[in-house]
């Protein structure tokens, strides 16, 4: 089962992610984890990355998608793939359909997880004190929710005509999001 989890910077995709990868046995893919990672090699691409991320930029989809693939190909995944924060624009969204139409997988779920601008600072507030994550200053939270609102809004678009699109109270406790997810999955 292959399963999108959408929502803005700080709706709890990557805690939910997380959950859903232990319950199905499946794989996280957070570009945010990847993009991480490459900054972490400090390649040309991470570098890259870095100077977008500070600016509250988006990393362009070239980049994401292309190192997305690898992910998507890997015969182990296949089928078991949680996409945390991705598509984040309409490109990647039909690049995803493309990729996994050519591996022959589907999207079986897409979560969108609704949180608004206020929800998103306090829980930003918090995340940055207990996962010291360097992405998370204030600025740059505003910043990323303003540019997700923007560039996502036809990626929403794209999906909420699907029958599996489910949109979720993000602003929900934690379990409580879990379990409206595990109602739509009946696990």
């Amino acid at each position: 089962m292959n399963i999108i989890l959408f929502g803005p910077p700080g709706a709890g995709k990557g805690t939910q992610a997380k959950y859903l990868v232990k319950k199905l046995n499946g794989y996280q893919i957070s570009t945010g984890d990847i993009l991480r990672e490459e900054i972490k090699k400090d390649t040309d691409i991470g570098k890259k990355i870095i100077s977008n991320m500070n600016d509250g930029k988006f990393v362009s989809d070239e980049i994401v998608n292309m190192l997305l693939k690898n992910h998507v190909f890997d015969p182990i995944k296949k089928e078991k793939l949680i996409f945390d924060g991705y598509p984040r624009s309409l490109s990647q969204a039909k690049n995803l359909d493309l990729l996994l139409n050519n591996s022959n997988q589907k999207i079986d779920y897409i979560f969108f997880l609704n949180v608004n601008k206020e929800t998103i600072v306090e829980r930003i507030k918090k995340r940055k004190i207990l996962e010291k994550r360097t992405d998370d200053d204030l600025e740059t939270t505003l910043k990323r929710y303003d540019t997700y609102v923007e560039t996502t809004r036809p990626v929403l678009d794209y999906y909420s005509k699907n029958s599996n699109f489910h949109e979720i109270d993000g602003a929900m406790e934690i379990d409580q999001i879990t379990s409206k997810i595990e109602d739509f999955l009946n696990v």
